[in-house]
């Protein structure tokens, strides 16, 4: 029994031998239609059946790329991003005007005949040979839509559209044996809607849908008559008939298509007429695309999704692969973000940080126990204007990040305490922390020992003066307690907990192992910088960061997400002893602005050499966050005598801009959520001169060598310590302000020291 095509017509044998007749009688007549001069290939009719027969039977449909929603975590969206702005939609959702008027100017026999129109072929080839040239087509609308099947999987690439576009009678034929197979599998309809849903209408809308939209801010399916016209006689050129550009000429245009209606009795005369006197009226919806469209400032946060996207390999093993997912879209991804805390960030930035300013800063939160990042946003917008950026400062520069990050002054010394209380050295120890001290020599590494070269450290003010115990001496911030206590207990438990931290220089590099280190003269990004502390509030135990909840595809289908790896970095005692340490610092230490009243929180401040940067990072048993301030661009800005947000600063410190911006974010992402403690552990006060009684008694046992200065976190007045010259990686080009060194009042080669900072 012979096999029907659904929708009617003939089979594939029969439309073969009328593709031969076709050309038998015309010498292949189709052939001069798609192409005036096929003769010059050298193709004769028999060689073009042979192609036809060789041509693989299955054509492969791509899906159609479409725009991709990102969501909030409570499914709002953040941002629509698309390489296609493309809405797939059922043929029932369609203006039966629409699809009535497409059929009719594109191909009025689609339902009558198969894949192939013989009348229509004869009638252009005839029409042709009457004016010598090519001035009717026969393509059918089948044929059409498996030329746009082509051209949409070439997506992007300029050779791949070439070569589904290129006018050879190779393409042709190809084009023509899928178009017989797309009538036997899809039948009329399926084809239409499909059809409708490839096209490309101009204004970058492709579909019917996303056409509709742009055009005249409304459903396909509530297009009237003549709106249905014009963009159906918009497909043959999108430019030419592009009615935002030129009316009068998409006008003449739509009233060709709707007399082209009338004349195939789809509607009456007098509806074509009444239709054609009525002016164009559009209500056109300007295109939304990307990250720079995100609500509340979270373009950034939106960003770093796609690179998560494009990098992970959950979400294909090659980069061209996630790519392809990506630019393909349709997907509905549902991410970390919390609404409420997104925005109180955005207000605490707006409040303290103009975008105008010379100055910038960045913020953002994340929940300790799941690595989700709750609000990410900075004071310079996402965008390509005076005073915005692409670049996120919250991020690494694999992810989007500057090329270095910024360096964190003191809020890196926690780490260094934490490494000290795992190896056993007890919350109450004291050093003899003077005002200045060369840096201790030598220091143990994880391979050779460190030897100092002549640098040396001071700290904030001469009254800064030990004994110290660690907990007055991380509320006070004294860098040379820090660094007395990294030489004692060496430089790799301090960058192997920082590693365990999560913690890495935003550059991709590896952590360099010099004493400098505890004054925070690496640059780091805030992510970072939230995320370790976050592994202080979840008791010890590190959460990888996330960003991403779901991923469902436009056919429903869920895909697999990165998930939060967590390890313990630290024991439960170590966390809580470093807790403890960093109440005190909001509650009588140099964070005492940044503090929150109503719940139990820690932090730290930072501020580095030349007051280039400014941090305050903190948190409460659920919520963790960092906020940094400092130049944005390659020049450094000394934050000294100028007005941010609108107030002046004699000078700034981690515990004066940073800190207020921290609380108000805080405050706002908390307002209504649990106020859980801290698990404490009871720290006995110094006795502070009982310590200096032993000091004098054993002078001289900590005043050893060193080299560089550091971070100065108390908020008093006083310029920082003297610093090695010298280059502390000869051969590499690295700003001083970057590392931290070689721009104090000492000599010698500079070996990882240099002045860390000058203020809280």
């Amino acid at each position: 029994m012979p096999k029907k095509r659904s929708g009617g017509g003939l089979t594939k044998a029969q439309q073969a031998a009328k593709f031969l007749g076709v050309a038998a009688l015309s010498g292949a007549v189709l052939a001069g239609i798609a192409l005036p001069a096929a003769g010059a290939l050298g193709l004769a009719a028999k060689g073009t059946v042979e192609g036809f027969d060789e041509i693989p039977a299955n054509l492969k449909t791509p899906p159609l790329s479409q725009r991709t929603t990102i969501l909030d975590a409570q499914n709002d969206p953040i941002a629509t991003v698309y390489s296609r702005d493309r809405t797939v939609v059922d043929l029932k959702d369609i203006s039966p005007y629409m699809q009535k008027a497409i059929v009719a100017i594109e191909d009025a026999r689609f339902y009558e005949h198969g894949a192939i129109d013989l009348k229509g072929i004869l009638r252009a080839a005839n029409r042709n040979a009457q004016t010598g040239g090519v001035t009717q087509g026969a393509s059918t609308l089948t044929q059409q839509y498996v030329k746009n099947v082509f051209v949409e999987e070439a997506g992007d690439d300029p050779t791949k559209v070439a070569q589904a576009t290129q006018q050879t009678l190779g393409r042709k034929v190809r084009e023509l044996k899928y178009a017989i197979q797309v009538e036997e599998e899809l039948g009329k309809k399926k084809i239409l809607e499909n059809y409708l849903n490839i096209t490309f209408f101009g204004q970058q809308a492709y579909g019917i849908e996303s056409a509709s939209k742009r055009y005249f801010s409304k459903s396909a399916k509530d297009l009237k008559l003549e709106e249905a016209a014009l963009l159906a006689g918009i497909v043959q050129s999108p430019s030419r008939y592009d009615p935002v550009n030129d009316a009068e000429e998409a006008t003449k245009r739509r009233n060709t298509v709707l007399q082209r209606m009338a004349d195939v009795r789809d509607v009456s005369q007098a509806e074509a007429n009444r239709a054609k006197a009525t002016p164009i009226k559009l209500n056109v919806s300007r295109p939304k695309n990307g990250c720079i469209t995100a609500v509340t400032g979270a373009g950034f946060f939106c960003d770093y999704v796609r690179e998560v996207f494009l990098s992970d390999p959950v979400f294909g093993k090659t980069k061209e692969e996630r790519a392809k997912v990506w630019n393909r879209g349709g997907l509905k991804i549902r991410t970390t973000l919390d609404p409420q805390a997104q925005e109180s960030v955005q207000a605490s930035i707006k409040d303290h940080v103009y975008q105008s300013d010379k100055v910038a800063t960045a913020v953002t939160l994340v929940e300790p126990g799941t690595g989700k990042v709750l609000a990410m946003g900075q004071s310079r917008p996402y965008g390509f204007k005076s005073d915005e950026t692409t670049i996120n400062f919250s991020a690494d520069k694999k992810m989007g990040g500057s090329a270095y990050g910024f360096p964190t002054g003191s809020t890196f010394k926690p780490f260094v305490a934490a490494a000290a209380i795992e190896q056993g050295i007890p919350a109450t120890k004291t050093y003899s922390a003077p005002y200045d001290m060369p840096y201790p020599s030598p220091v143990q590494t994880c391979g050779k020992p460190w030897v100092n070269m002549g640098d040396t450290v001071e700290n904030e003010n001469e009254q800064e003066v030990g004994p110290y115990a660690m907990k007055e001496a991380m509320a006070k911030s004294v860098n040379t307690y820090f660094v007395q206590m990294i030489s004692d207990i060496g430089i790799c438990p301090v960058t192997t907990m920082a590693s365990k931290l999560g913690v890495i220089q935003a550059d991709g590099q590896k952590l360099k192992e010099v004493p400098a280190i505890s004054l925070g003269t690496e640059g780091m990004s805030p992510l970072t910088m939230a995320n370790a502390y976050a592994t202080f509030a979840n008791r010890g135990t590190y959460c990888s960061p996330v960003f991403i909840e779901s991923v469902t595809t436009a056919q429903g289908k869920s895909l697999p997400v990165p998930k939060s790896t967590c390890s313990r970095a630290m024991s439960e005692r170590t966390a809580d002893t470093i807790n403890t340490l960093l109440k005190g610092v909001v509650d009588s230490g140099t964070g005492q602005r940044a503090g929150l009243t109503s719940r139990d929180n820690a932090g730290k401040t930072g501020t580095t050499d030349g007051r280039h940067n400014a941090w305050f990072v903190g948190y409460t048993p659920n919520l963790a966050g960092a906020v940094w301030v400092g130049a944005a661009g390659a020049k450094q800005i000394p934050m000294v005598d100028i007005t941010i947000g609108g107030v002046y600063h004699d000078k700034v410190f981690g515990g004066e801009v940073p800190g207020p911006i921290w609380k108000d974010a805080m405050s706002g992402a908390l307002d209504g959520k649990p106020a859980p403690g801290f698990n404490t552990v009871h720290i006995p006060e110094h006795n502070k001169d009982k310590g200096k009684r032993d000091r004098d008694r054993d002078k001289g046992d900590d005043d050893g060598d060193s080299d560089g200065g550091g971070d100065h976190d108390d908020g008093k007045p006083g310029d920082g310590g003297g610093g090695g010259g010298g280059d502390p990686w000869p051969g590499i080009s690295i700003p001083p302000d970057l590392i931290g060194g070689g721009n104090g009042n000492g000599n010698g080669n500079g070996n990882g020291g240099g002045r860390g900072g000058n203020g809280p």
